[in-house]
């Protein structure tokens, strides 16, 4: 049984940590951080196409099975589940899906990857700041094709199979990753799997979100390790995810923010 009081304590924690803009010291981190704040609030309620598509998938009460390949729901655990309670539950809010644009957007994005598609509504804000190609990685094949229900630029590619073994074939194919989601099975294992798996792909540059620090006492063993890693410089704890770089001129920083 998972223990759903965990999340509270955990915010609690999130909530006595978290510093605002004018606490950071750092003339990069205060830059970056009033800029997101300023995007966020220019593009208050997400992109207007994107949110229709969520929206008429919030209303889809037709059932899928879904083939969970990771830690699952904790409010549908259903192998058979509404297209509406996944959208629900499962998905990034228009915030953070613009949360990950933005970071995005930081970066050259010629090589831009995202482990867990879901129904491809942070897939479609990634896109708009890709510059090169997008893959997107799902292991439910049902869930796949939601997403594919409208489409996206041809710079996108959706790739179906247990990520373990589709994600290092494209990582062969890649010089290196710009940026890069790690959000598919909320595992302990699975997150630092993929993770180790991006390190050797990525640059000074490259920024990498990780989705549900918090949301298991697994997960955030392994956001612990991942801001612990010598490659890491800056972390940024946002609760729902975590923002990774690899290029910070200060010492080796770990910011908790508040959006």
């Amino acid at each position: 049984m998972r223990d759903f009081s965990f999340s509270i304590r955990a915010y609690l924690r999130y909530w006595l940590d978290k510093e605002d803009t004018f606490s950071q010291q750092s003339p990069q981190v205060f830059g970056l951080y009033t800029k997101l704040l300023t995007f966020l609030e220019e593009n208050r309620g997400g992109d207007p196409e994107i949110e229709k598509f969520r929206n008429s998938l919030l209303k889809d009460q037709s059932t899928i099975h879904v083939l969970d390949l990771g830690a699952g729901s904790k409010k549908v655990p259903q192998s058979l589940r509404t297209i509406a309670s996944i959208t629900r539950y499962s998905t990034s809010g228009s915030k953070f899906a613009q949360l990950y644009q933005y970071f995005c957007s930081l970066t050259r994005a010629e090589n831009v990857l995202e482990c867990g598609t879901c129904v491809g509504i942070s897939t479609r804000y990634v896109s708009k700041e890709t510059k090169g190609k997008l893959f997107t990685f799902e292991g439910s094949p049902e869930i796949q094709q939601v997403a594919m229900r409208q489409p996206l630029p041809e710079r996108t590619e959706f790739i179906l199979g247990p990520i373990a073994q589709t994600l290092p074939k494209v990582l062969q194919s890649l010089p290196s990753i710009d940026f890069g989601l790690i959000d598919a099975n909320h595992t302990y294992h699975g997150t630092m799997q993929t993770f180790n798996s991006l390190l050797p792909k990525v640059h000074a540059k490259t920024i990498l979100a990780v989705g549900d620090i918090h949301w298991t006492p697994d997960m955030e063993k392994a956001w612990h390790e991942i801001k612990d890693h010598p490659k890491v410089k800056l972390t940024l704890d946002f609760f729902e995810c975590g923002i990774v770089f690899f290029d910070f001129p200060g010492q080796k920083s770990h910011l908790v923010l508040d959006i």
